[in-house]
């Protein structure tokens, strides 16, 4: 708590994507994308905007040989799931960062993308 009394919460606690006023329950939006027929894992996570303050994204396994675009994944979330719940942007990859104990680390993916989209500026915005 900073001495103003307001409180940032960070790390396993922050499964909520706060978009333009909109909660985004990460699991919600996991849950959804696993549906899709290529998707073997996946992990939603809030990236900093400068416009809404956070926007979705979603890192994705795919199934061993499949092939996708975040185009694809887009198309296929459109009328199935709310506009602002579709992840703005999309990361394929072969595993997720993991503590030794095989936690996967959602701060450490949100600086990976962060740092890797060059929202880093976004990040420094402070919201309410």
């Amino acid at each position: 708590m900073n001495p103003n009394g307001y409180v940032n919460i960070v790390g396993r606690t922050k499964d909520m994507i706060s978009r333009g006023g909109e909660k985004i329950f990460t699991k919600e939006v996991e849950e959804f994308l696993y549906t899709f027929p290529k998707v073997s894992d996946v992990q939603v996570i809030g990236v900093p905007s400068r416009k809404y303050g956070e926007e979705v994204m979603a890192w994705i396994k795919l199934k061993l040989g499949a092939t996708a675009t975040g185009e694809e994944l887009k198309e296929y979330c459109k009328g199935k799931i709310a506009y602002f719940k579709i992840p703005s942007y999309f990361k394929f990859t072969d595993d997720f960062p993991m503590t030794v104990t095989g936690k996967i680390q959602k701060f450490e993916m949100r600086e990976i993308s962060t740092k890797e989209l060059g929202l880093e500026e976004a990040a420094t915005i402070k919201t309410a």
